[in-house]
């Protein structure tokens, strides 16, 4: 990468967290001014961005339970969207065309069934890094988000093969064998090791699906997320997982440049471009609607909805082709690149706000929910003890066995993730499934017998967040929570939480207390 695009992307990326927003809408400005600048992309860049979206979608697999795929909310959900919208945008479109709107006097039906088409997908790097940033990934409204975007990744994949005439080969089926080898490959990560082999066997991995299944004509982009659901059972799919991220995050600043670098656009495009982005509303009108009649929660529905309200990257692929097929002019690749990248900075400064704006109003979405709930939203307070930890991972799991140790009656913990909790009451651990952010969760709870909350949590936007709930729902009781840097252990104190441990530091004090607690019994 040219030294110069690395030079805007910080600045842009710096200037954009300065004024708390995420750095990928500093990266996309920065394509846009480096394209106003005369600067052009060149296949380094290019493929950087291929890399950034091929670890990124490995990785999602790497997270993915199949299972979910097939529950009604997620597979129907996004299938009568898709339908609806279009439907909508197409009657749209023609409106504008009858208003004699520049550019959609020229669009007859087939076309603005393209536009539409192209605008009905959510984009798969905008809603993952937004949850990610926000700590969301395994918070039902994110999975559910990440469901319904791995169910449109399936139709783009089949689009794609419809529109470019490459059906898959016929030694496509030899891929199947791969469930008959998949014992050798999972003796082979597992001897892998915790060193530097683990992110390059990553790598490995990643772009060997994908140039497996581009030699079978299937898309390598879906061959590097099945393949990382293939692998997600595997215990060290959550290491392998960590040891991409960085990686993944610095490649996909080449993805956010090279939209900016697709056009130079006109004031004219740029105003059609926002008339499109005028319409996301409905887009989200239809998530929230559809996920509510499917028995969700108002505010898992709410933020899944907002999640997914934007336009994808998906649409300038779908816009390319239908330029190189004579579909479309030129011009709509780039308005549409415009309105992809007005939905990315809209989406992300839009859910900054979403948790508070859904408190202050959540009686007015409660009405739209229904009076029954599937059986994995219910949640009933297990019993009497007046400690909670929320976050059963390794932190939590600590807290939860030294707390036993003065009493089993005493402490239960909760976490967001289903999967875990079923894994951990299997081992005897008083854990339940909930979503700690939700505030009609601690509604539901008897907060007066709560004595202690411990949030152990890695991410301190979900800690301050769990705690205005706690607040709002009336806690009076004691909070503690646990931080990684002195900054963000400064911040949480400042908001108010009665004691916050340093992760690094304060487990360092309990080796040295652990370890010498051993010679004084040997002196004994």
């Amino acid at each position: 990468m040219d030294f110069i695009w690395i030079f805007f992307a910080f600045v842009c990326g710096l200037a954009a967290k300065t004024v708390h927003l995420p750095p990928s809408i500093g990266f996309l400005i920065a394509g846009f001014v480096l394209n106003f600048l005369g600067y052009q992309a060149d296949d380094s860049l290019t493929t950087l961005s291929h890399l950034g979206i091929t670890l990124m979608l490995f990785t999602i697999g790497l997270k993915l339970n199949v299972k979910s795929l097939f529950k009604s909310e997620v597979w129907l959900t996004s299938s009568l969207h898709t339908i609806l919208w279009l439907t909508f945008t197409i009657i749209i479109i023609k409106l504008f065309a009858m208003l004699a709107i520049s550019y959609f006097t020229e669009v007859d039906s087939i076309t603005a069934m393209l536009i539409a088409f192209a605008l009905s997908f959510s984009s798969t790097v905008c809603v993952i890094k937004l949850l990610e940033e926000n700590g969301e990934m395994r918070t039902r409204h994110g999975k559910l988000a990440v469901g319904i975007l791995v169910i449109q990744d399936i139709v783009a994949v089949a689009f794609l093969v419809f529109a470019t005439g490459e059906t898959p080969s016929i030694w496509a089926i030899t891929l199947l064998a791969l469930f008959f080898i998949k014992p050798i490959i999972s003796k082979v990560i597992a001897h892998v090791g915790h060193g530097e082999l683990i992110p390059l066997m990553g790598f490995f991995i990643a772009l060997g699906s994908y140039e497996l299944f581009e030699l079978v004509n299937i898309k390598g982009d879906l061959g590097a997320l099945l393949i990382g659901m293939y692998l997600s059972t595997h215990p060290k799919a959550s290491e392998i997982n960590k040891s991409l991220l960085s990686f993944k995050d610095l490649f996909l600043i080449g993805f956010f440049l090279s939209i900016g670098f697709s056009a130079i656009p006109t004031f004219e495009m740029l105003g059609l471009a926002a008339l499109l982005v005028l319409i996301i509303p409905f887009k989200f009108t239809l998530f929230f609607g559809l996920l509510t009649i499917m028995k969700i929660r108002c505010r898992t529905a709410y933020l899944s909805a907002l999640a997914l309200s934007n336009f994808s990257e998906f649409g300038l692929i779908v816009a390319a082709i239908s330029v190189a097929n004579g579909w479309l002019s030129n011009e709509w690749l780039v308005i549409l690149a415009l309105a992809v990248a007005i939905s990315f900075v809209i989406t992300n400064i839009l859910y900054r706000f979403a948790h508070g704006f859904f408190g202050q109003y959540k009686a007015f979405f409660h009405q739209f929910e229904r009076k029954g709930c599937l059986a994995e939203d219910t949640f009933y307070q297990p019993h009497q003890a007046p400690i909670v930890i929320i976050g059963m991972g390794r932190v939590g799991m600590g807290a939860y066995r030294a707390i036993c140790e003065h009493g089993d009656k005493l402490v239960w913990g909760l976490d967001a993730e289903a999967e875990k909790v079923a894994w951990l009451s299997q081992q005897g651990v008083q854990a339940y499934c909930g979503d700690a952010e939700d505030a009609f969760f601690w509604e539901r709870i008897n907060l007066s017998n709560l004595e202690l909350v411990l949030l152990a949590l890695p991410n301190v936007i979900d800690s301050i967040s769990i705690t205005e709930r706690l607040k709002e729902a009336g806690y009076k009781g004691k909070i503690a929570a646990i931080a990684r840097y002195d900054d963000e252990r400064s911040q949480l104190e400042a908001f108010g939480i009665d004691k916050v441990f340093n992760f690094y530091s304060e487990a360092g004090v309990g080796f040295a207390d652990e370890s010498m607690a051993l010679i004084k019994t040997q002196a004994k």
